[in-house]
């Protein structure tokens, strides 16, 4: 739902609001992950902060917090507060880029891949690397149609498959490197004191900002050392070739004489 609900909300609407049972409600009003309701006559109601802690304690879950993590992340927390933390962390966990998925149907994956059938180990790997996602039903979800178009291009210049995924397994690898030095430096010097300080209203403000201006400039910060790096390594390798010998030709077509075989007299 998009509004906000006031508190109003019986303990089935609560479990109809946010997908929780409301077996498991009452169990996390028993350890404490959620502020009792409002009681009017005998019956208990329930507000917005009862569903943000709950959507708060549903994502955290996924994040592989068991519960008693979960209450001491949520003790420290100022009272009304879970629905700022969730907005927060929706806002960290949001795409850092504009690029959409593609779906494609099977035929087309396979022939982007130059595979023959999904048992090829060329298509296995893909779906390893992450680089197609089986959605079933003939549907593949390719997470980034730039690198993909990529791969079509480098198959078009007679680049085979296998190699091509090398070149993609080792982006991924170098680029994941480059993601985890981005994201410890904006918690170490951004996030964490912000939490530490009890995740101040007042703060905010300059914490999304700047997780605003790191998204395009970690992607600009990448690209222009790309280019640094590229022209280094093109100079380097123009160097290497430069000072391998030359080997004589036996060939006419290289514009040297071939070497005779002197005939006895």
């Amino acid at each position: 739902m998009s509004h906000r609900p006031e508190a109003n909300l019986t303990i089935d609407d609560l479990a109809r609001e946010t997908g929780v049972t409301v077996r498991n409600i009452r169990a996390h009003q028993s350890r404490g992950l959620l502020p009792p309701p409002e009681v009017r006559g005998r019956t208990g109601y329930y507000g917005a902060e009862h569903v943000d802690r709950l959507r708060l304690v549903l994502e955290m879950q996924a994040d592989g917090f068991n519960l008693n993590a979960v209450k001491r992340i949520l003790d420290e927390m100022p009272p009304g507060s879970a629905g700022r933390v969730l907005g927060l962390e929706r806002a960290l966990r949001a795409p850092w880029g504009e690029e959409e998925p593609a779906i494609l149907s099977e035929a087309d994956v396979l022939a982007g891949l130059d595979a023959k059938s999904p048992r090829d180990s060329v298509f296995r790997r893909a779906v390893r690397l992450g680089l197609i996602k089986p959605l079933g039903a003939d549907a593949y979800e390719v997470p980034s149609p730039v690198l993909s178009r990529a791969a079509v291009e480098l198959s078009a210049l007679g680049i085979p498959p296998e190699r091509r995924l090398d070149v993609e397994e080792e982006i991924l690898r170098r680029t994941s490197q480059v993601a985890k030095a981005f994201v410890k430096l904006f918690l170490d010097q951004l996030w964490l004191p912000f939490v530490a300080a009890g995740s101040p209203e007042a703060d905010e403000p300059r914490i999304m900002a700047a997780l605003d201006r790191l998204r395009p400039l970690a992607t600009e910060a990448l690209v222009s050392t790309f280019h640094l790096a590229m022209s280094a390594e093109v100079e380097r390798a123009l160097r290497g070739q430069r000072g391998r010998p030359r080997m004589m030709s036996a060939s006419p077509a290289a514009g040297r004489p071939s070497p005779r075989r002197r005939t006895p007299v």
